[in-house]
């Protein structure tokens, strides 16, 4: 239990130091900024992974006594990193979601980190209700391993056949019933969520753009959380690669999301991702893939999947006679 505790209270002295003292005045991300934060919170969430390691092999705190699963260092330290590059690469996908909200909510630059920053903290919250409930069903009901499995198969599939329609967020139906009960603004008012105005309380559409962010987040966790389940059944490196992968994706979202479009093979990444750790989970009780060969094979597809991205763009762009930095990404307007 002490563990835990210290875990959620670096967490949450991360968000206050990130919002209260380094972000404390709105702005809009560069992309220089960004990468720099980007390589903050990966260096970040790398680094504990070495907590991960020292906290199973030496048992401190009760770890892999009385807290997690009885696991050696190495094999802990193993499956963190195995879930915390699943869940960020899982993320990238997030990304584009992300935009086309803050699109179709006309969101100006200089909020979204604020929003991105209320957005992450809510899906912390719902994940790690997820992540027990995940938890408390596969230790009790063997066969939920095979549900995981084929969601994450289904999920493979459902990336391969994507076609890059944007979904219809009109159509969301928490979005509907937030403006049939909710009185909201026209306009943004700053970084506020609620103004009185002419004597009553009216929300802002920072308000219902979170409430999609949050439910467009859940849905993307019912894919992501089965995929680290597949890595480990150990609930405390399920959630700490959890919350250290999301931890950045604000720095992250500023960062890629001028190139992404670059990366013609992601989807497919993710895809043959999606679908090695979901077929993983369903031979788990027949064929045992260990920790190492699975960051191996996970790392790879990802690893030929950006390089393959890089060379067709250059295959695309050389013959166009295009100065290099014409079609240099712009970054959240």
């Amino acid at each position: 239990m002490i563990v835990w505790i210290l875990f959620l209270a670096l967490i949450v002295a991360l968000l206050a130091m990130d919002l209260g003292v380094f972000h404390r005045r709105a702005h809009v991300i560069a992309v220089p900024e960004a990468l720099r934060w980007s390589a903050f919170w990966i260096g970040l969430g790398l680094a504990f992974g070495i907590a991960v390691y020292f906290l199973y092999e030496r048992h401190w705190l009760g770890v892999g006594v009385t807290v997690g699963d009885p696991l050696t260092g190495s094999q802990a330290a193993l499956q963190y990193l195995t879930g915390y590059v699943v869940e960020k690469s899982l993320s990238l996908d997030n990304i584009f979601v992300i935009a086309m909200i803050f699109r179709y909510f006309g969101l100006p630059a200089v909020l979204q980190h604020r929003a991105l920053y209320w957005g992450i903290l809510g899906a912390m919250v719902l994940r790690g209700a997820m992540i027990a409930a995940g938890v408390a069903l596969i230790r009790n009901f063997a066969w939920v391993t095979f549900v995981f499995g084929a969601i994450l198969l289904w999920t493979a599939l459902r990336f391969l056949r994507h076609d890059d329609t944007e979904p219809h967020l009109e159509r969301n139906p928490v979005l509907r019933l937030a403006r049939r009960f909710m009185p909201i603004t026209a306009d943004y008012h700053g970084q506020s969520f609620v103004i009185r105005e002419g004597g009553r309380l009216l929300a802002t559409p920072l308000v219902p753009l979170l409430l999609v962010v949050e439910t467009s987040d859940v849905v993307f966790a019912v894919d992501s959380i089965p995929a680290v389940f597949a890595v480990t059944r150990d609930p405390f490196i399920v959630f700490t690669s959890n919350i250290f992968a999301i931890l950045g994706l604000r720095a992250l979202y500023f960062a890629l999301i001028g190139f992404l479009d670059r990366l013609r093979y992601l989807k497919p990444s993710l895809a043959l991702v999606l679908g090695f750790v979901g077929a993983k989970m369903l031979a788990a009780e027949w064929v045992h893939v260990p920790a190492l060969w699975s960051l191996a094979v996970i790392a790879g597809i990802l690893t030929v999947g950006a390089v393959a991205s890089l060379l067709s763009r250059e295959a695309t762009t050389a013959p166009s006679g295009t100065a290099p930095g014409d079609d240099a990404a712009k970054g959240p307007e």
